[in-house]
């Protein structure tokens, strides 16, 4: 059974950590400040509706004082109906106030390791390409595969953590994460109370340049 440390990653003035359930209110106050209430109407959020985050790959970057100022997660998919597995990064977030401290690349570079290290081989987002294009994240191998609603095409990018992952792909990305329980599904959110597990859950930020994973 896997166990992840408590403190994934530190950096001045913050640390990376796991999601917890203390962080749900904070962290929806955040995406709902950042992204405003369309946010659940985005092709991404068709795939997390009534899901949980991949097991070990829900993180947030949490200040000295406990706030939270930025978040990660990454959900598990399909490539097409019964394709091979992948991941689906978003949202990736960082309070405003935060801007310009590290916070969003300290959240990547740590996700990206860690979902390498719990054996994934592939992770796909809708995102700006020049700023995912530091992380490795292009659009070469997603000109086969497409999201479940509209989305901007130059936007869909991804990242192969095993060589050829990619290859021949095709299709509609199809959700494949674990479900959520009875309470969360009825409330309608892939955030509720049934989000919990080792993981629980975390907290986002404001797009102020269009660079953040949806």
């Amino acid at each position: 059974m896997h166990t992840e440390k408590e403190t994934i990653e530190t950096s001045p003035g913050f640390i990376v950590v796991a999601e917890t359930l203390a962080d749900i209110a904070a962290r929806e106050a955040l995406l709902d400040r950042a992204m405003g209430p369309k946010r659940r109407k985005k092709s991404s959020e068709k795939l997390r509706r009534g899901r949980r985050p991949s097991e070990g790959l829900a993180l947030i970057a949490r200040y000295s004082d406990g706030a939270v100022t930025g978040t990660v997660r990454l959900w598990d998919v399909r490539l097409s109906e019964g394709g091979p597995a992948a991941l689906l990064l978003g949202p990736l977030a960082v309070d405003p106030s935060a801007k310009g401290a590290g916070i969003g690349s300290a959240l990547m570079r740590q996700a990206i390791a860690e979902a390498a290290r719990l054996g994934h081989r592939a992770i796909l987002l809708v995102g700006d390409a020049p700023y995912y294009a530091r992380f490795g994240f292009t659009a070469e191998k997603t000109g086969q595969l497409s999201m479940p609603g509209p989305y901007e095409r130059d936007r869909f990018l991804a990242l192969e953590l095993v060589p050829g992952a990619l290859d021949g792909a095709r299709g509609v990305l199809k959700a494949a994460g674990r479900k959520l329980g009875a309470s969360a599904r009825k409330s309608g959110s892939t955030f509720g109370k049934g989000d919990a597990g080792a993981e629980s859950t975390g907290v986002s930020f404001a797009r102020p340049t269009g660079r953040l994973a949806l």
